[in-house]
């Protein structure tokens, strides 16, 4: 379930990213480094895991298995994915690339979330620090505004994938992560 859910989930961050109608958060920021420093987007949503784990150290975190593989098999599978499907010109394909992008975003964050082998680098920040006496709601929101800023000042993409990425997103998770938690249950550690 875990490996299945990160492919899936930089499959569908290619999606969006192909639709070019904008893109999630962090995936503003990842694009904008992208593009300033001349490498695949994939490579930079790596390196910023790993970055992103070292923030982990003082808020007293800890990785999964699932963090570790969150950190390596969502880009490498955005760049694989991106290398598959090449650049899309009609608006309606576009569209679609972009709905189904965010779609499959929701199923697969239930599936690596719901395999319950540690969050991804990102999450286990904002729950971190949330733990410090923070709302979640208020800590996902500064980080995320922060993340879409630096990214804008960079060059990433934001524009109505943005919006239903933020809309969409929620909704389906909400469904998807119970659903195949209890897939998982029987494998879980007290």
């Amino acid at each position: 379930m875990l490996v299945v859910g990160l492919a899936l989930y930089g499959v569908s961050l290619a999606l969006v990213l192909r639709g070019g109608l904008g893109l999630a958060p962090w995936d503003v920021f990842h694009e904008g480094v992208a593009d300033r420093i001349d490498q695949p987007i994939g490579r930079v949503i790596i390196v910023t895991s790993f970055v992103v784990l070292l923030l982990w150290i003082p808020i007293g975190e800890r990785p999964g298995v699932g963090t570790l593989a969150n950190a390596v098999l969502v880009g490498a599978s955005v760049d694989a994915t991106l290398a598959v499907i090449g650049e899309v010109d009609p608006l309606a394909a576009r569209i679609a690339l972009m709905a189904g992008g965010v779609a499959l975003n929701g199923v697969a964050t239930g599936l690596y979330i719901g395999a319950r082998m540690g969050p991804g680098p990102r999450d286990g920040l904002m729950t971190g620090i949330a733990r410090r006496g923070h709302s979640v709601r208020v800590v996902r929101t500064v980080i995320e505004l922060a993340v879409v800023a630096i990214g804008v000042l960079l060059g990433g993409t934001i524009g109505v994938g943005t919006l239903a990425y933020a809309v969409g997103i929620g909704p389906i998770a909400h469904v998807t992560i119970p659903f195949f938690s209890r897939w998982s249950e029987p494998y879980s550690t007290p």
